[in-house]
């Protein structure tokens, strides 16, 4: 096992004479045995800064090292990781066992411990009973464990996870990350994710690496990020639905703009400190519903529960921020205040 140091980590690509700079100086220290997710929309760099992890891609500028020595100059075979794919790049005339074993036996790995190696992961991941299929006979989340497999069997010190579970459907997805809580548990082995599905990153992760525009924004634990958003756009990317930002809020402070998360504005009867709202629509979910409601100019969400009942649309509310709920965020830099 091994940990990762990011040391103000950059990735410049040339295009002719122009340059063009894609990851700002990252930096991140994280420690054997940890889970971290990288969480961001697309473009911003996660996917990139993985691959300057694995190898893959260059380093423009600082330096990456597993455990204690910096991989920056290293080839991909040398950094001793493994990796899985979106793509799950399973060979298709391969039955299971072959998939799982070929990257052993390219090693010329005894057939002995590659049967166990095998077996071993086959057991973590219930496939056993799949090992003479062949990839096409397979369900999408049964090849997403094949692909898992494959690179559990080679024991490296890190893996390294892009979009793992993209092409998985709402349920496979939901009980794939079950799974794979469960094989760090068992493997402890240090881990890079990488998602652009921030509920994704929220139940994975023990911390989680928030980038935009090729920027680490926030690197803290998913309480942390979520109950205290560094930026605007921390707030705003992480949470569903995100965090309700006013330039003009009751009571505001100048230069700064008010965040406050749906679930935490009560609907009830006028009083001090709450706010006429009128009401647009109602999105019922289930147990929860979300009024979609707007404050003069500005358009906000507040998440109730089923036993509260639903508003009328084009009715006239009052809701109540939480005080001991309130961010402030700086309007020009969008920094937490």
């Amino acid at each position: 096992m091994a940990s990762i140091s990011l040391r103000n980590v950059v990735k410049r690509y040339r295009t002719g004479k122009a340059e063009l700079q894609v990851i700002h100086g990252v930096n991140a220290e994280i420690a054997d045995r940890e889970f971290i997710v990288i969480v961001g929309p697309s473009g911003c760099g996660k996917s990139t800064l993985l691959r300057m992890v694995a190898g893959l891609e260059d380093i423009s500028g600082g330096e990456i090292a597993i455990g204690p020595r910096v991989v920056n100059t290293l080839e991909p075979a040398e950094r001793d990781i493994a990796m899985v794919f979106q793509n799950y790049a399973l060979y298709p005339h391969m039955s299971v066992f072959d998939n799982m074993a070929y990257g052993l036996k390219i090693k010329k790995v005894p057939l002995d411990e590659i049967r166990q190696r095998v077996d071993k992961a086959a057991g973590i991941l219930e496939l056993g009973h799949l090992l003479q299929r062949k990839p096409r006979e397979l369900s999408g989340g049964q090849r997403q464990r094949v692909a898992m497999g494959r690179a559990i069997v080679r024991q490296p010190q890190v893996f390294l996870f892009d979009e793992p579970l993209s092409n998985l459907d709402a349920k496979l997805r939901a009980q794939t990350r079950l799974e794979i809580q469960k094989l760090h548990r068992e493997l402890g082995i240090t881990s890079l994710f990488v998602t652009h599905d921030q509920v994704e990153a929220m139940t994975l992760a023990q911390r989680m690496i928030v980038m935009n525009a090729g920027k680490m924004e926030q690197f803290g634990t998913p309480e942390e990020v979520y109950s205290r958003p560094a930026t605007t756009f921390v707030a705003s990317f992480i949470g569903s639905p995100p965090m309700n930002l006013l330039q003009h809020a009751p009571g505001g402070r100048p230069g700064s703009l008010l965040g406050i998360r749906p679930e935490h504005l009560d609907i009830g009867p006028e009083g001090p400190g709450s706010w006429a709202l009128q009401v647009e629509t109602v999105e019922l979910l289930g147990a929860e519903r979300l009024v979609h409601a707007r404050l003069g100019e500005e358009k906000l969400i507040i998440r109730t529960h089923e036993d509260q009942g639903a508003p009328a649309v084009g009715s006239t509310v009052f809701a109540t921020p939480r005080e001991d709920r309130l961010h402030w965020f700086d309007a020009q830099t969008g920094q937490r205040q």
